[in-house]
């Protein structure tokens, strides 16, 4: 019998709570004789120091032990086996010949056990986030980004090719951001009571499932469902929560991977999808490139929506009615693409760069560049880095791209600066310091300073 496999059988069983009840064949829970020389054996090796008993200090009063329970009992003496003398090893040999369809039930049991196990994994993290946003022009802050959130992810392996995944996010703010009625959707009933949903939002729901696969035999992977999906290294055209689906290829000979994608807004109202091809990976021994075209279903001009609102209808809440508020806004642009490149200047110093373009007639680009020194490892407390940051992104700059929490909107131009630190293992603080103008060469242009300090507890 092997003992490492035993020892790692008896460790899932009885993290499992594994009892005669429990997982075994039918024949395995038949009781042993309370006459039976098992129990003279069991007692002998408790006084040799081999076995400790069952998990609650006994065995079990003056009940008979099931088979099952016995074989739980050979295996932990067997893992002690190297410890015992000639006399107890030849009682634990003796053991293992008396319930040896016993002791390949547990490990089949077991076995199984452990295979179930590993095909769900839990993740995540939990983010206390403060933020000091001034308009300087108006003289005004911003508490709305001040929060405790929640980002809880779940895996489960299909097979060997397939895992379905899901996230589920939550936000809970707080110093003036928070309006619990807006956050549930809800009113009294007043025309004033309107409330605006916006895509999946950050009710604790499961907003997002899809499913990944990757085929080792050709390096393919595809992700169909709803996830949030970026383009470019720094998520500037698209980097967004979307329906769809996208997939990659690697280019035999190269470094790169040849990608496709068809990506559909969930916003509320918004009717856009976008479809198009990107390529990644490494061009050289320090140089990475990450680009992508993308084309828009609707037409330059076109109407991209309209906004929608919730309203109660009646007394008692129950039968809830669509209304449109106003008319969407011409679609500005209809394609677009990003070039981003990587580039390892030094050693723990990499200048990263975007750059997106698209086909509106105002404001139709945006720039961003930024430089990384060291990095933080989660598993290596004390780790940090440091990096400084300029964007300048227009206001059609963009197709969908990802605002940072409100840190990086479209419209703005300006600089960050930053840290990173690792205080203990799966913690993480940052904090950042922006200076920037919101709506520059635009009729609402304003300056604005933002300070940033979050620790994130990932688990």
């Amino acid at each position: 019998m092997n003992k490492k496999i035993l020892s790692a059988a008896v460790a899932m069983a009885l993290a499992a709570g594994i009892s005669g009840t429990a997982m075994a064949a039918e024949g395995s829970l038949a009781d042993v004789p309370k006459d039976h020389w098992s129990y003279q054996a069991v007692d002998q090796l408790v006084k040799d120091g081999i076995i400790e008993g069952m998990p609650d200090g006994t065995y079990a009063g003056d009940r008979a032990i099931s088979r099952y329970e016995m074989a739980v009992i050979v295996a932990r003496a067997t893992d002690k086996m190297e410890a015992a003398n000639i006399a107890d090893r030849a009682l634990i040999e003796k053991m293992q010949a008396e319930y040896g369809s016993e002791l390949k039930t547990l490990q089949a049991d077991v076995n199984d056990l452990k295979e179930q196990v590993g095909k769900v994994n839990f993740h995540g993290m939990f983010r206390a986030q403060y933020d000091y946003d001034n308009n300087t022009t108006a003289d005004t802050i911003d508490k709305g980004t001040n929060r405790y959130y929640l980002d809880l992810r779940g895996d489960y392996k299909v097979n060997d090719n397939w895992t379905v995944k899901f996230q589920s996010e939550t936000n809970r703010h707080y110093a003036g951001g928070h309006d619990r009625t807006n956050e549930a959707a809800i009113g009294n009933g007043g025309d004033d009571d309107i409330v605006h949903k916006t895509w999946s939002g950050h009710d604790g729901n499961i907003q997002r499932i899809w499913a990944d696969g990757y085929f080792p035999n050709s390096g393919a992977w595809v992700s169909v469902g709803r996830a949030w999906r970026g383009l470019g290294f720094q998520n500037v055209l698209f980097g967004t929560e979307s329906d769809g689906v996208q997939f990659g290829v690697p280019i035999k000979g190269t470094g790169l991977t040849a990608s496709g994608f068809w990506m559909a807004s969930t916003g509320s109202g918004n009717k856009e999808s976008l479809y198009g091809v990107g390529t990644w990976g490494s061009i050289g021994h320090c140089v990475d490139i990450n680009m992508a075209f993308a084309k828009s279903s609707l037409s330059k001009g076109e109407i991209n929506g309209t906004r929608t609102a919730y309203r109660i209808a009646d007394v008692d809440g129950h039968n809830v009615i669509e209304q449109y508020e106003e008319p969407g806004k011409p679609n500005a642009r209809s394609n677009g693409y990003v070039i981003s490149a990587g580039v390892d200047l030094a050693k723990n110093v990499r200048l990263i760069g975007d750059y997106v373009r698209t086909n509106a007639d105002f404001q139709n680009s945006s720039t961003a560049l930024r430089l990384n020194y060291k990095g933080t490892n989660l598993q290596d407390p004390g780790s940090f880095g440091v990096y400084a940051r300029y964007i300048k992104y227009g206001k059609n700059g963009w197709l969908a791209g990802d605002d940072e929490w409100g840190s990086t909107w479209n419209g703005t131009k300006g600089w960050i600066v930053g840290f990173k630190y690792v205080p203990a293992k799966n913690v993480e603080w940052e904090t950042l310091y922006s200076d920037q103008t919101r709506g520059y060469d635009q009729n609402w242009e304003f300056d604005r300073k933002l300070v940033r300090t979050q620790v994130d507890f990932h688990f």
